[in-house]
Order: structure tokens, then sequence, then C-alpha cells
């Protein structure tokens, strides 16, 4: 009895703190225990963020086997190009994106594209292990390409975008739209540069995602195609969707050299598909700070959205996190940016800035500059993360 009375004692005593907790007033939770501050703000973008795209170029999409493909010409399109031709070998793909394009002309084969000496850039989500080569013969043709997420899929594909860039002085970009398309990521950028954390030691990347997503570009509920289950043509895991988290660690961290510390795959609850990975992470080490990136496909339907990413980027100054998506069981609102330094901790709501990304690039393909995306930054992220799925470790969990 007395050990009953007294569990019974401390569960009345957490539970009226608690709920001592849940009376105080806003003024007072607005501050820590020590008083310490909590700034709330909504970041608001610069008057030269909101002037109209400078230039225009003309652009066309080769492939849309992913749905990447809208925000991709979304991108484009803000950064004043203009979409002028599509082609797909899929028609259930190229019909949906007629009907949101009615007016862009269909042509019936990517040379038709590659040919035509009025379009300037080549877009394409194709799958995944196709996307390099049309990359090089859209560059060998005298046009910049834009590839989804993963960029390539081997390393002979690499060397050969590699070599095929020092030929001709064409781009090969890859939009890892984790970063690249995500506010509250584009102001983590500038926190850093600013030195508001001090020097970088590492970033943490947690990216889960949903196999079937209720929404999205393609109408929600989509199974998934055949390829998107076959390593060979999707990458594996650590390639394909590790491309984003990659590419943070080494713009975040400025590193200019990087290796592959370890890395492991999983297929844990799919043995439908056996050679499906629905589970990696891999540690990385850079010249300038270090990296972690878990990935996984086990996003559940309660979370509202396709995944809870986060982003968490130390340094000697403070730390950033970001929640990019949805801040969870607070708000399905998502770029969300907190940042702690010695001073006091700030929550950033970055909903209304803008996205640089595209004017940025379309302006890249005028001026032939690489300021929207790093050229060696990216092949090197390209780089890593097919590295770390040739050296991953398949590990088998017990049941």
């Amino acid at each position: 009895m007395t050990s009953r009375s007294s569990d019974r004692r401390s569960f009345l005593k957490t539970m009226g703190s608690a709920s001592a907790f849940s009376m105080m007033p806003a003024a007072a939770l607005a501050h820590g225990f020590e008083g310490r501050p909590i700034a709330h703000e909504v970041a608001l973008p610069a008057a030269q963020d909101l002037a109209a795209p400078k230039y225009t170029i003309n652009f066309a999409v080769a492939g849309m086997s992913h749905d990447h493909i809208y925000g991709m010409v979304g991108a484009i399109e803000r950064g004043g190009g203009k979409l002028v031709a599509i082609q797909s070998d899929e028609p259930a793909k190229l019909a949906m994106f007629s009907k949101r394009y009615p007016s862009v002309k269909v042509v019936k084969t990517e040379d038709e594209i590659l040919n035509d000496k009025s379009i300037q850039l080549v877009l394409s989500s194709k799958i995944a292990s196709e996307r390099a080569p049309l990359g090089v013969r859209a560059m060998r043709a005298g046009k910049d390409f834009l590839s989804d997420k993963p960029g390539a899929t081997t390393l002979e594909q690499l060397a050969e975008i590699r070599k095929t860039i020092a030929a001709t002085g064409r781009i090969y970009a890859i939009l890892c739209s984790e970063r690249l398309e995500v506010k509250a990521a584009v102001k983590a950028g500038e926190l850093v540069k600013a030195g508001a954390i001090g020097k970088v030691i590492q970033t943490i990347n947690i990216a889960p995602h949903q196999i079937i997503q209720h929404s999205g570009d393609a109408g929600g509920g989509v199974p998934r195609p055949d390829w998107f289950w076959n390593p060979d043509q999707y990458g594996g895991i650590l390639c394909d969707i590790g491309s984003h988290q990659v590419d943070q660690f080494l713009y975040y961290t400025g590193s200019t050299e990087a290796e592959v510390v370890e890395s492991q795959i999983a297929n844990v609850a799919h043995p439908e598909h056996p050679r499906f990975q629905d589970f990696g992470d891999m540690v990385l080490r850079g010249n300038k700070g270090c990296g972690y990136v878990r990935l996984d496909w086990f996003t559940p339907d309660g979370l509202g959205t396709w995944g809870d990413g986060r982003l968490f980027i130390l340094g000697t100054q403070g730390y950033i996190e970001l929640r990019k998506y949805t801040n969870v069981a607070v708000s399905h609102t998502g770029n969300n940016l907190f940042l702690v330094d010695a001073k006091e901790a700030r929550y950033m709501d970055c909903n209304s800035l803008t996205l640089p990304f595209g004017p940025q690039f379309v302006a890249d393909v005028v001026n032939r500059t690489h300021i929207a995306q790093d050229q060696t930054q990216c092949l090197l992220a390209a780089e890593l993360v097919i590295r770390a799925q040739k050296q991953a470790k398949l590990i088998h969990l017990q049941a």
C-alpha cells in the first residue's frame, strides 16, 4: 500500500505541475525559465526579390516520369522562362501534363526538342537512370539541362556528364528542391552565410517520405510505377532522395571536398518488392563540416503531409532547425525556422519569402554563370550519393 500511495502522490504532483503550466499566461510562456525572450517574426522579402525577372528563355520538357516536373517548370517560369514544347513516352503522364499546359506544343520524340535551335534549356524528370544520358545529348546539342534529382545513378554516367560539360561549356543542373525550392531553407542559407550561428560544424537531415501520397500534382493516391521499386532504375534510396540531403550538407557546411564515412540500407516492410529500400542512412565528412542523413518511406497518414522533413544546422555560436513541411501538432504550415544563439531563441515564419532559384537559373543560362547552383558542388553531391549507395551495407532487422 505504501508503494501504491507513493506512486499516486507522485502522479498527482506531476499532473498538478502540468496543469499549472498549461494555465500560465501567454506572456509568461513567451519567456524561458530564466526570463530570456523568445522572438516570433515573419521573414519578409527584400525589395529586389520582388522585382520582375530580367531575362526570358525558351525551354522544353522531355520526359515527366516523376511529378517533380511541375515544380521544376514552375521555377523556370517564375524566372522568366517560356515553356514551348513537351514530350513523353508515357501517355498518361503526357495527358495529365497537357491538361495543365494545354497551349504548349506536344512533340513525339526527344530529338525534335534537341534539334530545335530556339530552345535553350531542357528539363526532365524521366526515369532516374535515363536522365544523365538525355542530359549529355542535350548538352552536345548546345542546350543546358535541368534534371530532377538524382541527376545520375552511376559513376560512369557522372564521368560522362563531367566530360561533356568540359567539352561543351553547357550547364548540367540538378534541382534538389528540398533546399532550392523551400523558403525556410533559402533563409537558413542567408543566415549561415551572414554568420548568425558562427562556423557550421554539422548538418543533420531527417527526411521521411510517404509512398502513397494523398495530395500533390498527380492528384493524390496514385500508385507508384514499376520503376519506383527497382533500384537499377531509381538509383536506390541513398542516391535518390538522399540527393536532396547531401546537397544541403555541402551547401551549409561549405565543404568542397567530402567522403562517405559509412552508409547502410534496408528493406524493413516491403517483402513483396525484395530489392526496394525503405530505410537508409549515411555519415559524411567534409573538409569544412560533418553530416548525417536519415531517409525512409514510413511517413504515417496522421501527419497530414508527405513527410516531416527536418534539418538541423549546428554552429559554434548557435544552431538552426528547419521544420520544412509541417510543425507537428502545432500547425500544418511549413517553412518554419528556429534559431538559437547566445542572446535569444527566435522563430521565423518564412512563408512570405520569395524563391530565387528560378530567376537566378534563367540568368545563368543567359549570362553563362553559376549563381543559382554551383556546378562543381552539384556534381560532388551527385558523386557522394552514388558512392554512399555503392558501399552501403544491407542490414536485416529481425521481426
